[in-house]
């Protein structure tokens, strides 16, 4: 077994943990671009979160001896190690957290939120007028919740580590 995917989660947490620092010193800040650089960091963290998921997912598959470029979602290692007649606690465990209201749950959702945009008729009807063509979903528009953004992000990222930490112990038996 290579290291390839456990070197790949681990520095993907680092970049999160990186881009949080860097999310909380611009929230200190004041120059123009603030909000800018919150959004920013913001959606870094999220990216570098849910990589890290990714890369532990194929870190999983590694262990148990599938094709780790195969997977890329829980469902595609689960589906994986069902037609090899296997299961995992790992994935079970992933299975639950990814059930409604889990921080995994609403990290995988808030990622999904980034790639949402409206059309400008849409945004209208909406109540979100915008005077771009696309106007994209945001999180947080007027950044009254940074201080509880950071928070959630942070103990989402901790959630991780946590997670991937307990799950490799176990994975060194198998």
């Amino acid at each position: 077994m290579s290291n390839i995917y456990i070197s790949r989660t681990n520095q993907k947490l680092l970049f999160a943990k990186l881009h949080l620092d860097c999310l909380k010193q611009a929230e200190q800040g004041s120059g123009w671009s603030k909000h800018a650089q919150i959004e920013s960091f913001e959606e870094s963290v999220l990216f570098h979160l849910v990589s890290s998921y990714s890369a532990f997912l194929r870190e999983i598959a590694e262990v148990y001896r599938l094709d780790p470029e195969k997977i890329s979602t829980r469902d595609e290692l689960l589906t994986q190690m069902e037609l090899q007649g296997m299961e995992s606690p790992e994935v079970k465990e992933l299975s639950q957290l990814a059930g409604s209201g889990s921080w995994l749950s609403q990290l995988l959702s808030a990622y999904r939120a980034c790639w949402t945009a409206q059309a400008r008729e849409q945004a209208s009807h909406s109540g979100h007028a915008s005077l771009s063509e696309i106007q994209v979903v945001q999180v947080n528009p007027d950044h009254s919740s940074d201080t509880e953004v950071i928070a959630q992000l942070e103990g989402w990222m901790n959630s991780m580590r946590e997670l991937v930490d307990r799950q490799r112990e176990g994975l060194k038996e198998w």
